[in-house]
């Protein structure tokens, strides 16, 4: 449907480049639509009792794009929705600001509200978006709990997603399981065999 990638707006944006709400907000208002759902992921002072100064991101842009557009077309299968915005910050994004922002419309509030939770947490678990944490005494890239959680319910017995299994196991990587994202879908078979953990 090229009319609904017109109905996207898919944004990575450069380093020291600030969310613009108001744009993403205005760009999926429609006279049509009687609910607009949006969702602004700020960075936070503390994390398990540190002070956290920022949080840095770093992506590969192209398929991050391509991965955020599989989500918003899986969207598009499950609720009836108008427009979708999604736009996400790149470099180092300081305490109170927006790194993520995702706005939703739709018809009714259910569509937008239930959309604009899937898509943060599909865009969490699966685009190739990297976070590290700035502290004031230190710094660790961080693992969303979402990819971890997906990792687990893919894997089952996994390694890692490279294709490191247990003695005995074979791996297949199958489609996301919606609309094909790039994340693969790990399916692990036993093959009679025992985990050697």
């Amino acid at each position: 449907m090229a009319n609904e990638e017109e109905k996207n707006l898919i944004e990575i944006l450069e380093e020291n480049v600030e969310i613009d709400m108001g744009k993403y907000i205005k760009y999926v208002q429609a006279p049509q639509c009687g609910a607009i759902t949006t969702f602004s992921g700020t960075t936070r002072d503390t994390f398990q009792g540190k002070t956290v100064l920022e949080l840095r991101y770093e992506a590969y842009v192209p398929m991050a794009i391509r991965c955020i557009k599989s989500i918003c077309s899986s969207a598009r299968s499950a609720w009836n929705l108008n427009s979708i915005a999604v736009a996400h910050r790149l470099g180092p994004v300081p305490v109170g600001e927006s790194s993520v922002f995702i706005a939703v419309s739709s018809v009714h509030r259910a569509d937008a509200l239930d959309a604009c939770k899937f898509l943060i947490d599909e865009i969490k678990a699966s685009v190739p978006i990297w976070k590290k944490e700035v502290y004031t005494n230190g710094e660790v890239w961080k693992e969303n709990s979402e990819f971890f959680e997906r990792r687990l319910e893919l894997g089952n017995g996994v390694e890692d997603l490279a294709g490191r299994v247990s003695s005995g196991r074979k791996v297949e990587v199958d489609e996301h399981r919606k609309k094909g994202c790039c994340a693969g879908k790990v399916k692990v078979e036993d093959n009679g065999a025992t985990d050697s953990r």
